[in-house]
């Protein structure tokens, strides 16, 4: 077997068994409280996948994931490790609620719902794009400055919500009817959840950074900083450049939550609407390795995890499951160390 199929084989084999561990040692949570690890577990895929609307609830919280996987995976394929998707789905989705409810009533769809989602992508793009900058003109560690920038937005976000909220509540006035995404409710194996059509634009992203990544020279230079930056700045890349730009990418990723959250499913923002699905994208990505298609795996098997453990909470606390999701992580973390060293 050669180095490369071996590698290639370890990194197929390691997310695998990060779940089957995880999974194991949940089993063993559930024993300890008194239940039959294999009846809880068999009991939320068939109350999961028995019916359509439990199909539609994990597909609805799929979505989300796929978007903020990929905001960690392309800078991360740059070499940087982008922390910042919560506060950058946070700020793309307030800004896209804000505008999406000031445009003119009689704008038709065809420019109401393109011009909300460039809103939310670009915003989220300038807010990913100031870590880029610290990071290539001051050299300041992104990690650092998207934690902080999280914290920045959700201070923003709070302060400006509370002085545009509708009275009484903590969220902004509902966007515009033409810029609702339609829900797939017409879909008989996902009746009457929330599914939306935001899960079409969710897998086209993840499909189109794949070829981009693997098929344009923009893409192959990017990888090439990530694998080593300062031989790419050797054959002639704009190091800084990608950089950058991987960043500004990643966060405009981020930001299109709002398609799914704010035109597809509230019509608003509210407070805490989107908390924690940039952290769980980190999980997302490096479950799949940064690998864009990779990444529509893991996103599923997070979001079955979110919803199932709902589904069960009256046999067995919901928590266990949030155990499974935080051992995956732990497991896929200590898996890539190895991993970069072949």
């Amino acid at each position: 077997m050669t180095d490369t199929l071996q590698f290639r084989l370890l990194q197929f084999v390691r997310p695998l068994g990060a779940v089957a561990a995880a999974f194991a040692i949940g089993a063993i949570f559930i024993a300890l409280i008194g239940q039959n690890p294999l009846e809880i577990y068999e009991k939320m895929l068939t109350r999961t996948f028995g019916t359509g609307y439990g199909l539609g609830q994990v597909l609805f919280r799929t979505t989300p994931l796929i978007l903020t996987g990929l905001a960690v995976a392309i800078p991360y394929k740059a070499g940087l490790f982008n922390i910042g998707g919560e506060g950058q789905a946070l700020i793309g989705t307030f800004f896209c609620a804000l505008v999406g409810a000031a445009l003119p009533a009689s704008l038709p769809a065809w420019l109401a719902i393109p011009t909300c989602l460039i809103v939310a992508a670009g915003v989220s793009a300038l807010w990913a794009g100031a870590a880029g900058l610290l990071r290539v003109r001051f050299g300041i560690n992104e990690v650092i400055s998207t934690i902080m920038l999280n914290f920045i937005a959700l201070a923003i976000v709070s302060y400006w919500l509370a002085q545009v909220a509708v009275s009484g509540t903590v969220r902004t006035a509902k966007i515009i009817p033409n810029a609702y995404l339609p829900r797939l409710e017409f879909l008989e194996f996902t009746a009457k959840s929330p599914l939306n059509a935001a899960i079409f634009l969710s897998l086209l992203l993840a499909v189109l950074s794949s070829l981009w990544l693997s098929r344009t020279r923009f893409g192959y230079e990017l990888c090439a900083v990530g694998l080593n930056a300062e031989a790419a700045r050797y054959a002639g890349i704009n190091t800084s450049f990608h950089l950058f730009a991987s960043m500004c990418i990643g966060g405009a990723c981020a930001g299109l939550v709002a398609a799914n959250y704010v035109l597809g499913y509230r019509y608003y923002y509210e407070a805490n609407g989107v908390s924690g699905i940039g952290f769980l994208g980190i999980a997302v990505a490096m479950l799949a390795n940064a690998n864009p298609l990779g990444i529509l795996l893991s996103a599923l098997l997070f979001g079955l995890l979110d919803y199932g453990g709902l589904t069960i909470n009256a046999d067995v606390p919901k928590e266990i499951f949030l155990i499974v999701q935080a051992i995956v992580i732990l497991f896929v973390v200590a898996a890539q160390q190895p991993a970069k060293k072949s």
